[in-house]
């Protein structure tokens, strides 16, 4: 860290996250002194950029910190000496999520940002401009930690660290944040009183065991998560309750995105009656994000607005900038973050990405470990982390079969011949931003 300050680097700052991270900036600004931070974007993005640009410097000024706000295209100019880089990027912009989740749900199977066929798109699209940006930090910044929220997180962390050109990167998602506040509402205790021991993939983590002031309370909880008023969901996936003994016999703390897995027919049907009336998540957040930057353009909004609690990443702020301050101060605090494995889940590679819980020191993450995963789940972990991994390839090598296998792995798409008719269609629909895959 240089003695003129942090200078941090927030790639897709013109995102409607954006004026969440700049609240946690501020709120942590005694012991996160932040000199410069730079919001950077793409020309597209321009407009939104210079919005959400302006409301961050009114929120800095209301807030009285000597932070400033830089504004730029010039992507080069914001990493040069950066300490840390923030990453929040939407390749093809909410226009790409509309396909991905239409065009699968076209064929009757799910059409989600993340998982199955959708999941794989975004992956596609975004791998290839991260491992440039880990190319460009090695050069400008060889010392700084990239701090990734793009999603698929799981999938993009992993191709960073299996091809990337830096090797200090860890994966961020609200998730497991999100969780604990759910369980510690549902105890009805403060959410400093709670633990969980959380081990899996992104968007695939099972909290192993619940802890109240240090004793386990898995029972209760499983109880709990057994009333269907009484659901862990997140804004953005159905809240379909779980089956009681369902939950008894796993013995586990699943995450919503495992309704994908073991709801698949419910999940779906979902869906279908959201894309009939068209009302996907990618148009709901299309519209709230239209009504987020029409609050933000209000020259006398110098807060972040509470209605952006409405997007599915509420709480980013508190994992990335808690990340952030935690290897700052070297505070050796446990957070939940992917990051390479290392051993720390044993049925899996050394240097694949796992979501486990992690001390965090200002030499990084230092991944906790649990061993073995029961065998009831450890099955579904291995063929999402091998969908991950061929993917990341398919991204990195640019090979159609690479995809199509890819595709067709995943346990959320019910066939092959299926497979191919949706990857060559949303090869065509995404053709602007994936020219490169060649067409057996």
């Amino acid at each position: 860290m240089s003695n003129q300050g942090i200078k941090i680097a927030t790639i897709g700052g013109g995102s409607s996250y954006t004026p969440e991270l700049v609240e946690g900036f501020i709120k942590r600004y005694d012991e996160l002194p932040i000199k410069e931070l730079w919001l950077v974007d793409i020309e597209e993005g321009q407009e939104k950029l210079n919005i959400v640009g302006n409301l961050a410097r009114r929120m800095v000024e209301k807030a009285g910190v000597p932070m400033e706000i830089h504004l730029t295209l010039d992507r080069k100019a914001a990493l040069k000496d950066a300490d840390f880089v923030t990453t929040q990027m939407r390749v093809g912009l909410l226009d790409a999520r509309m396909k991905d989740e239409r065009i699968p749900l076209q064929h009757g199977i799910i059409g989600q940002e993340t998982n199955g066929a959708g999941g794989l798109f975004k992956g596609l699209r975004t791998i290839p401009v991260l491992l440039e940006i880990a190319e460009e930090m090695q050069e400008l910044c060889p010392h700084a930690w990239l701090i990734n929220f793009t999603n698929p997180a799981g999938m993009v962390t992993e191709a960073l660290l299996r091809y990337g050109a830096h090797d200090k990167v860890i994966g961020v998602c609200n998730l497991p944040v999100n969780m604990r506040m759910t369980i510690a509402k549902l105890l009805n205790v403060e959410t400093e009183r709670v633990y969980i021991e959380f081990a899996g993939l992104n968007h695939l983590l099972y909290g192993i065991d619940v802890y109240l002031d240090g004793k386990s309370v898995l029972d209760e909880v499983l109880t709990i998560m057994g009333d269907p008023e009484k659901q862990i969901s997140m804004q953005n996936i159905a809240p379909l309750p779980w089956d009681p003994s369902f939950l008894q016999s796993l013995r586990l703390i699943p995450c919503p995105y495992h309704r994908y897995y073991y709801k698949t027919k419910e999940i779906l049907e979902e869906e279908l009656v959201s894309f009939k009336k068209s009302s996907t998540r990618a148009e709901v957040v299309k519209r709230l994000e239209g009504e987020l930057f029409e609050l933000y353009k209000d020259p006398n909004l110098n807060i972040k607005p509470p209605q952006l609690e409405k997007r599915g990443g509420a709480y980013y702020s508190d994992a990335a900038c808690n990340l952030i301050a935690s290897i700052y101060n070297d505070k050796r605090d446990i957070q939940t973050l992917n990051v390479k494995n290392n051993g720390a889940i044993s049925d899996l590679p050394n240097e694949s990405a796992v979501e486990i819980n992690c001390i965090v020191t200002k030499n990084g993450p230092i991944p906790l470990a649990v061993g073995e995963l029961p065998t009831s789940v450890n099955g579904l972990v291995q063929q999402i982390k091998s969908f991950e991994r061929v993917a990341a390839e398919a991204a990195v090598t640019r090979s159609y079969d690479k995809a199509l296998l890819a595709m067709t792995i995943n346990p959320l798409v019910p066939s092959d011949k299926l497979a191919k008719v949706v990857l060559d269609e949303l090869l065509e629909a995404h053709k602007e931003y994936l020219p490169l895959f060649l067409k057996k």
